[in-house]
């Protein structure tokens, strides 16, 4: 073996080491995230809402994540309750609503009949949980989907805007271990860069 191979297998190596470093440290953060911000009152009745966040999409067709997210969004319904499933997002970086585009993927590809209710107006997570407590606030239930850190800061939002509603808020199924390992790197290396910015701008306040 040449000294180039064993460099070579030595940089593979160290590769594959870091990529694992980061799948776990995305996997936990995902599953801890996944618990985070839920309600205290256990469900008094047989209603829920499942509020599938929408991701930039710009073509006509849902994207791989906008896919995935939907895809947890009609896992996470409970079949036995009288269950809505809120698709959520405007315009943000193509010419048709996220809302629109998942529905149609719901439909369409997956072949999902039950009910949709769409809210494609918001362009931001905040305007997501804002536009979307008049489509949830019947709900005994209510359930957030999106990648697991994303949803835990829509939850947040949800306590601050609307705590009552808040205190109805169970675990979805969105994040289950082994899956979308690399939407979960970035997605965790995101949600850190959210949570530095969150910080500063508390210590700039504060000074």
């Amino acid at each position: 073996m040449t000294t180039c191979d064993r460099t070579l297998i030595r940089f593979l190596t160290a590769g594959a080491a870091l990529f694992a470093a980061f799948a776990v440290w995305a996997e936990i953060a995902h599953w801890r995230s996944s618990k985070r911000m839920l309600g205290t009152d256990a469900p008094a009745g047989n209603s829920e809402a499942v509020v599938v966040l929408g991701y930039g999409n710009r073509g006509e067709r849902a994207n791989y994540v906008n896919r995935y997210r939907v895809r947890a969004g009609i896992r996470s319904l409970n079949r036995t309750a009288d269950s809505v499933l809120v698709l959520c997002g405007g315009t943000v970086e193509g010419d048709i609503a996220e809302a629109v585009i998942m529905e149609r993927y719901a439909r369409d590809e997956l072949g999902y009949t039950g009910l949709i209710v769409q809210e494609p107006q918001s362009r931001s997570t905040w305007q997501n949980i804002e536009n979307a407590i008049v489509l949830i606030e019947h709900a005994d239930a209510i359930k957030i989907v999106s990648n697991s850190p994303h949803a835990e800061v829509a939850r947040e939002y949800l306590w601050q805007q609307r705590p009552d509603l808040a205190e109805r808020l169970v675990r979805a199924d969105e994040h289950r271990f082994g899956e979308i390992i690399l939407m979960k790197i970035g997605a965790t290396l995101r949600a850190l860069l959210f949570r530095l910015q969150q910080r500063r701008a508390r210590q700039q306040r504060i000074q």
